[in-house]
């Protein structure tokens, strides 16, 4: 077992000793502190369910429209000209609003294209780089009752954008087509 190995498995259960005895020390009740986040935590998960189930119920009402399939038949010809993979377009345009239905499109891609394909390297690469803003935002601010989200909409799409753009830059010259 190689050293990274053992940090690795003791890491988590040694910081968990050191936050306890630490709170011992500074006279925290640590275990009220503990019962009274988990309280919180579950407060917390409960107010986001209804903003959860509405973004799901969009999402496949979005996918089984065939709304996506109709913006593809646009897009495609666009990618084909710039040297853009098509089979990327619906994992580009899923992934800000949904990570699970982007993790089913990128195994999907992956069974389909292979691991070591430029496709496959292409969809990892898009998963990694970019955030599932539409979900966040909605979940998120919406728990915390933050109801002006433009500006932050506006952001994170463009960190999107960017993520796409550099994951198709950085794969092309790396990998090559």
């Amino acid at each position: 077992m190689g050293i990274v190995s053992v940090i690795s498995m003791w890491f988590i259960p040694v910081l968990i000793g050191f936050i306890l005895i630490y709170g011992t020390f500074k006279r925290i009740p640590t275990y009220e502190s503990f019962t009274e986040g988990g309280k919180e935590g579950i407060k917390i998960a409960v107010s986001i369910i209804p903003f959860l189930v509405g973004m799901l119920v969009a999402i496949s009402v979005f996918r089984a429209s065939g709304a996506l399939d109709f913006l593809m038949g646009f897009i495609r010809p666009v990618l084909e000209a710039i040297g853009v993979p098509a089979e990327i377009a619906p994992l580009a345009f899923i992934r800000p609003i949904s990570g699970t239905a982007a993790l089913g499109l990128t195994s999907d891609l992956m069974a389909t294209h292979g691991p070591d394909s430029f496709i496959g390297r292409l969809a990892a690469t898009i998963q990694g780089s970019t955030d599932t803003t539409f979900y966040v935002l909605t979940v998120y601010f919406g728990a915390v009752g933050i109801k002006k989200m433009g500006d932050a909409l506006k952001v994170g799409l463009l960190a999107d954008l960017v993520g796409i753009s550099a994951a198709i830059i950085v794969v092309t010259l790396v990998f090559g087509k």
